[in-house]
């Protein structure tokens, strides 16, 4: 797990990365500028439970297309999720609370995952414990902000002129962040350009 010494601020911006891409870029950077992070972990995780069908690619091909995109020296790309057989977000969040609680973080998504926010495992429990920034995706503006997690968490909704705020706040806190989008879907790009066996 990566150093975070006290009152840094660091997002954290989770997924499988399968492949990674430039929409993903767009979201780190957005969370980075918006939010005022010191740094970003783009953590690699070694799978997703909410995603059936063919398994992911290697987990090391992975975190070498990520490192070759994230050229921002704030960002540090990482894989420590595999290392402790973590599986599911609420215990990565445990995970990195128990031993780096002095940090200020921050949960970061993009809208398309506000969306099924409510399917993954103990969501309420992540909201209660760091505030949450959703970046914008392409055709994922709408739909995410009338979900299921958005209406539960609508109160502890933070307006995004104050967005450089959240690492600050006590949970629940979130916010929701336009800017430069992609259309770039990792589903789209391995149905286009499947692996080799």
């Amino acid at each position: 797990m990566p150093p975070a010494p006290a009152g840094l601020r660091v997002g954290l911006f989770g997924g499988s990365f399968d492949p990674p891409h430039e929409g993903h870029l767009l979201v780190a950077e957005t969370a980075l500028r918006r939010l005022r992070l010191d740094r970003l972990w783009w953590i690699v995780s070694p799978g997703n439970p909410l995603k059936a069908g063919r398994p992911p690619a290697p987990l090391a091909e992975r975190l070498a297309l990520c490192r070759r995109l994230a050229e921002d020296r704030r960002i540090v790309v990482t894989a420590f999720e595999a290392s402790h057989h973590i599986r599911y977000t609420a215990d990565m969040v445990d995970l990195v609370l128990t031993h780096r609680p002095t940090a200020r973080f921050v949960w970061v998504m993009g809208a398309d995952n506000l969306a099924t926010f409510h399917r993954w495992q103990s969501w309420r429990e992540i909201a209660a414990r760091l505030p949450l920034a959703v970046v914008d995706r392409p055709g994922a503006t709408l739909a995410p902000l009338s979900s299921p997690a958005a209406r539960a968490l609508a109160s502890g909704r933070l307006p995004e002129a104050d967005a450089r705020l959240l690492p600050g706040l006590d949970p629940p806190a979130w916010t929701f962040l336009h800017g430069r989008r992609s259309t770039l879907s990792s589903t789209r790009l391995r149905e286009t350009a499947p692996r080799s066996s």
